[in-house]
């Protein structure tokens, strides 16, 4: 197959498919080995990006989909209805945090590092497609457990959870301190 014919392969199965499409499934498709497709698609990735183009090529856990980029989302509120936009508070934020870092964890794990219930937090995060349940523990009433989607990778612009900020020990260590001295505090004012 010729590098155009290639890309054009490319192209149709990911506009085609609308999600996430594995390297090695496309490969498959187009009869070629998983290194040269990966070479045409990041190189149609590039010239996406050169052309300023309204779509582009991402890539999320060794998959590549086909979307529109974010900065053209004000043209298409004006032809489209307009989506609905997910509000993620501080407290689905930690949460969803927590699950991105600590996954694959338990509702009760996640309840044990807030120090709060987390049903509404962990349920909202589910219905934005953010977390799933990805298995059950092997413990005694075989507990959920809860991890993030591609959708999570897609909306935060990261291309794998091994692109997560790491986490500085030296921080922790800081909020640790705050988090007591603020308890401390609480105890000391309440009556």
């Amino acid at each position: 197959m010729e590098i155009k014919e290639l890309e054009a392969a490319v192209e149709a199965i990911l506009f085609t498919m609308g999600e996430a499409v594995e390297v090695s499934r496309i490969a498959a498709a187009l009869m070629q080995d998983t290194d040269t497709v990966r070479r045409v698609v990041r190189s149609m990735m590039e010239r996406y990006e050169q052309d300023g183009r309204g779509i582009q090529i991402i890539e999320i856990e060794g998959a590549f989909q086909m979307c529109t980029k974010a900065s053209m989302y004000e043209h298409l509120i004006k032809i489209a209805h307009v989506p609905k936009k997910h509000v993620l508070t501080d407290v689905l934020l930690e949460t969803l945090s927590i699950i991105a870092y600590k996954q694959p964890i338990t509702k009760q794990e996640i309840e044990a590092i807030r120090g709060v219930k987390s049903d509404h937090a962990v349920n909202k995060l589910i219905e934005y497609n953010l977390a799933c349940e990805v298995g059950r523990m092997d413990a005694p009433g075989r507990p959920i457990l809860f991890g993030t989607t591609e959708d999570f990778l897609r909306s935060f612009g990261i291309a794998s959870l091994e692109d997560l900020p790491v986490v500085n020990q030296d921080k922790l260590e800081d909020f640790k301190t705050e988090a007591e001295e603020e308890i401390q505090l609480t105890l000391e004012f309440e009556p």
